[in-house]
């Protein structure tokens, strides 16, 4: 076994994970970015996600309430089905409120699954990333909403980044084979495709 900071990820469906997190009713979301395990160590905390997510528009919940439903993942290490970490949503560009805006009128968002247990310690973060529709429209995914909220937050995180004094740099690579394209399984019935964005994030 690798020590923790040799592999970007392990595949979570080698040891009968999926890159589907449970959304209930037998349907999935997408894992569709991965913060690679050979991310600066100080980023692959929780403390150090949210302030990465701070530099890119995201921010935590709106005073501090999740709203909707805890989802968990197995991600193949060992742990089995795990709630997700943390939920963030887009701030529109103010850390302290503005996810409030993001749960009225809707937004990108991602929940964060940690690869840590024992038979697979990558360390790495699976990003579940999607764009919803306003509370008036219940926070569904919008049409073509995975694959939009993953192309926003990539297009936000790559090359320089910083907040609070912490600057980031950011490349990002696409990986196929992780996840199976269309809609097959997924919650809203919403295909995707297939793509995951591979994110290594520098500390400098």
């Amino acid at each position: 076994m690798n020590k923790w900071g040799d592999v970007a990820y392990y595949n979570p469906t080698d040891a009968g994970g999926s890159m589907l997190i449970n959304a209930g009713d037998g349907y999935g979301e997408p894992m569709n970015v991965i913060i690679s395990g050979l991310s600066s160590p100080a980023v692959l905390t929780l403390d150090g996600a949210i302030n990465f997510a701070r530099a890119i528009g995201f921010s935590e919940e709106c005073f501090g309430l999740h709203l909707g439903g805890y989802m968990p993942a197995d991600l193949g290490d060992g742990n089995g089905w795990v709630n997700q970490t943390i939920e963030l949503r887009q701030d529109y560009g103010s850390a302290g409120g503005g996810t409030c805006l993001e749960s009225l009128v809707g937004g990108n968002h991602f929940r964060i699954f940690v690869q840590n247990g024992t038979a697979a310690d990558s360390g790495a973060f699976f990003l579940a990333v999607s764009r919803e529709e306003p509370a008036s429209k219940h926070h569904d995914i919008i049409p073509n909403g995975y694959n939009i909220g993953r192309n926003q937050l990539v297009s936000a995180a790559v090359g320089e980044t910083r907040y609070h004094g912490i600057k980031y740099y950011t490349t990002a690579q696409n990986i196929t084979g992780l996840l199976k394209p269309g809609a097959d399984g997924i919650n809203h019935g919403i295909a995707q495709d297939g793509i995951v964005a591979l994110l290594t994030i520098t500390i400098y």
